[in-house]
């Protein structure tokens, strides 16, 4: 049998987007929490196949949408990449409504603001317009908190660290600039590749972590680095690493507001306050922290991330099951 997917290709501000326009599997639930949960239960061959080479790369991410779940939601969004099927994405938010809203995929009561339901909850979208194309989108995220402070981890062949973990739609471990690392500039690529795994799996044995309001999600995914920026306009940079040997082209949506919630526990950040971010590559995202919240027992913020997309391409992907690799795969 041959699955035939229609896709639309883009990136946003550097990092690849795959928006899956159809077919896609019926989900059981109703949130799109359960559907996620139903997703990676039954259809994640759809995720390797699409995301995995020889039809992705590493750092491949796709997004799906979906009736809304809730009342008042225009759309419900389904994220998938190579790390697995996250609760939360900005980037994939960025980019998957810009090729949705120009290429008529979802038309949404007010073509100015897209109410979603994603995994993580309900996210609300601005849309900036030329014409009709869109110029850029800011995504009001869920709400975002530090979860662990000055957690000290010992990593093999590395040396000790000290790093923060903080939600942003995922669960970061932040590293700063401290002795042994003065910056990002001093790091590799091939560094981050390295040290990152060994990071997350030391923060993922010395704690564990759950949303406090929905157990299904839990964990950390990944790695956030810090450094000081090269662009005037950016207050720092960063380097997120996800996946087994990804590193996000972007600022990062989620990592940008689990570092506005560091911040903003710190007293560094308040509400009205912008956050420039700059990513490994050059690219911005404008973050603003829109006001305070609690998530549990943590004080937390309600972050917003800005940033643009651009479509590069139609894609029609066959998955052929007499291929041996058509599950995908990984290399090393």
């Amino acid at each position: 049998m041959r699955h035939v997917f229609q896709c639309l290709d883009g990136h946003a501000c550097g990092n690849p987007v795959r928006l899956i326009t159809g077919p896609l599997p019926f989900l059981e639930g109703a949130t799109m929490g359960e559907k996620r949960a139903d997703f990676m239960a039954r259809f994640d061959w759809i995720r390797r196949s699409l995301m995995f080479e020889p039809r992705g790369h590493d750092m491949m991410s796709g997004a799906m949408f979906y009736p809304p779940c809730s009342p008042g939601a225009d759309a419900s969004i389904l994220f998938i990449e190579t790390s697995g099927c996250l609760p939360m994405c900005g980037h994939g938010t960025i980019g998957a409504l810009t090729m949705a809203l120009e290429n008529g995929v979802i038309t949404p009561v007010d073509r100015n603001c897209v109410r979603l339901d994603a995994p993580a909850g309900r996210i609300e979208a601005k849309i900036d317009w030329q014409g009709d194309r869109v110029a850029g989108v800011r995504i009001r995220n869920v709400a975002s908190y530090l979860a662990v402070s000055g957690l000290i981890l010992d990593i093999p062949g590395w040396q000790a660290v000290t790093v923060d973990i903080a939600y942003g739609g995922n669960f970061y471990a932040i590293i700063e600039p401290q002795p042994g690392y003065a910056d990002l500039d001093d790091l590799t690529v091939a560094d981050i590749l390295r040290l990152s795994p060994l990071v997350r799996s030391a923060a993922n044995d010395a704690v564990t972590l759950t949303h406090p309001d929905d157990p299904r999600v839990g964990g950390v995914s990944h790695a956030l680095w810090t450094g000081r920026s090269r662009d005037p306009k950016a207050q720092a940079r960063n380097a997120v690493f996800y996946g087994s040997r990804a590193i996000d082209r972007s600022p990062c949506g989620t990592g940008t507001s689990a570092r506005m919630a560091q911040l903003a526990a710190r007293g560094q950040l308040k509400p009205g306050d912008d956050f420039i971010h700059e990513s490994l590559i050059g690219s911005l995202f404008e973050g603003r922290v829109e006001g305070a919240t609690t998530v549990g027992d943590h004080a937390a913020i309600i972050p917003s991330i800005k940033g643009w997309a651009i479509q590069t391409g139609i894609n029609t992907i066959w998955v052929d099951e007499r291929d041996p690799y058509a599950g995908g795969f990984t290399v090393g």
